[in-house]
């Protein structure tokens, strides 16, 4: 993905910390990890030691020795996206608890400057093991891990375990739906803007995205003819060939990007793949169209395998754990930008005699987002999704004004119909209310409009139709219209972040 050429300005100095300290250029770190702002993501470039001062005091000497060491290890706390069991953990772990030994064996000599940079230190290194320890411990972290362990389960016994065992591995659609619904709840785990965190999940969502990309290959391949027949050309046996070893290798990428392979490597795998890629290369196929084709067709799942083998350092050597500098996330926020205007000139105008309808602009809005490329990534899709669904409530909140404003009813009508149509004047003067909220769900204003909704989805199922269609339509769409506006009212209130 492109992220743009946004340059990473200075954090802004956060309340609860000091900049003082022998490390004072250091004490900004943090702050990049926990800003859910893009440029903070990246922690700034190491400091460059200052010229010790001539007939330095040994205490500062080796204080500014703990400085350098600090320098070069406080970026990677600060990035740092595993668990407390793997090695790198114990090794920053490691690293700060001897930093903070060496702190504490400092003679100060009694003297008030140097306990005061001591103890600066020794706060500064603390802050950074409980940094590590929290971020290893948050229960974001834990329940990405968890979601990664059933991703896990379901790989291993529904393709790793029966390619093992040598049986036919043919997907269910049960797999791949509760591989679809391990992936949606990645997303919807709250990083906090931390930049470990969204490291975890981008990486988990990234590596079981490219699984689910690579068993849709096979679930298409198991739909297609059979192989050509050897009688047909010369090559058709070699590239069946190549096809079964293809098979093999899907399997074992998946088993690699699941953590289920304790012997191969992808780069192992990626010199098998380009092998064959090399021998289908070197086929005559003599003009023969089918033939051609065939090999083609092998040669694209080969590419369509080879594309996820940079996954082992995917999120670590990147930045795209950052969609807030994608591309499409940009044009996702333009378009909730221009929304949120045209929603404030709406509700600004809305019950004066110049009513402002833009719907032809909101219909060329969601063309708009219709084009975004989301990359299969299902963080932006899921971005793209919400901003339709705003535009939507603004589209049919306009669309019952205009109703409402053109209805004459007769006075034959039945007094059932007259009830919906009342609620639906209701339901349109909540909506606006709705449209315009900006608070929480703990908020009075957000219980209290909750309430609203539901009274008026309980009078419409008081409604008795007696027996009109037109009634029992009228009804059946103003219960579905309340519904769908409690439903924006749940979406602009539950904190989800991309």
């Amino acid at each position: 993905m492109d992220h743009g050429g946004s340059q990473p300005q200075p954090p802004p100095q956060h309340p609860h910390q000091s900049s003082q300290g022998p490390f004072p250029q250091y004490a900004q770190y943090a702050q990049y990890a926990q800003y859910p702002y893009p440029q903070y993501y990246q922690c700034p470039p190491q400091p460059q030691p200052q010229p010790h001062p001539p007939q330095q005091h040994p205490t500062m000497a080796r204080l500014y020795e703990v400085q350098r060491e600090v320098a070069s290890l406080g970026p990677q706390v600060c990035t740092f996206s595993g668990l407390q069991d793997e090695r790198e953990y114990k090794r920053l772990e490691r690293e700060l608890a001897r930093l903070q030994t060496d702190v504490d064996r400092v003679d100060t000599e009694g003297r008030p400057e140097l306990q005061a940079a001591r103890k600066r230190a020794a706060q500064e290194l603390e802050g950074l093991l409980r940094y590590l320890e929290e971020n290893a411990r948050h229960p974001s972290r834990l329940a990405i891990e968890e979601l990664s362990h059933e991703a896990r389960r379901l790989v291993d016994e529904g393709v790793v375990a029966p390619q093992r065992s040598g049986g036919a591995t043919e997907i269910s659609d049960e797999l791949v739906d509760a591989l679809q619904a391990v992936i949606l709840r990645l997303t919807q785990v709250k990083t906090e803007g931390r930049v470990p965190l969204r490291k975890a999940r981008y990486r988990a969502l990234t590596r079981l995205c490219a699984v689910q990309d690579v068993i849709e290959g096979r679930t298409r391949q198991q739909t297609l003819s059979l192989p050509l027949s050897g009688d047909t050309h010369e090559s058709v046996h070699r590239i069946n060939q190549a096809m079964v070893r293809v098979s093999v290798a899907r399997s074992q990428l998946v088993a690699l990007l699941m953590g289920l392979s304790g012997r191969d490597s992808c780069a192992h795998l990626s010199r098998i793949l380009t092998e064959l890629l090399v021998e289908l290369d070197a086929l005559d196929v003599s003009g023969n169209a089918a033939v051609r084709n065939y090999r083609k067709q092998v040669v694209e799942e080969i590419n369509g395998l080879l594309k996820h083998l940079d996954l082992e350092v995917e999120g670590d050597d990147t930045r795209r754990y950052d969609l807030a500098q994608n591309d499409s996330i940009r044009e996702i926020e333009a378009v909730r930008g221009h929304v949120s205007h045209l929603r404030g000139e709406v509700l600004r105008h809305c019950g004066t005699r110049d009513e402002f309808r833009p719907k032809a602009e909101l219909q060329s809005l969601l063309t708009h987002l219709d084009q975004v490329d989301t990359a299969k990534n299902p963080c932006i899709r899921e971005a793209r999704r919400r901003a339709v669904l705003e535009v939507q409530a603004l589209v049919t909140f306009l669309d019952l004004r205009e109703a409402l404003t053109r209805r004459r009813p007769g006075p034959g009508e039945p007094a059932a119909h007259r009830a919906v149509w009342l609620v639906l004047g209701s339901l349109s003067e909540l909506q606006a209310q709705v449209l315009g909220f900006g608070g929480k769900r703990a908020d009075k204003s957000y219980i209290l409009l909750e309430e609203l909704l539901t009274k008026q989805l309980l009078a419409l199922d008081a409604v008795d139709p007696q027996g009109d269609e037109a009634t029992k339509a009228a009804r059946k769409q103003a219960v579905k219209f309340a519904q769908n506006i409690l439903g924006y009212l749940d979406l602009k209130t539950d904190e989800w972040e991309y």
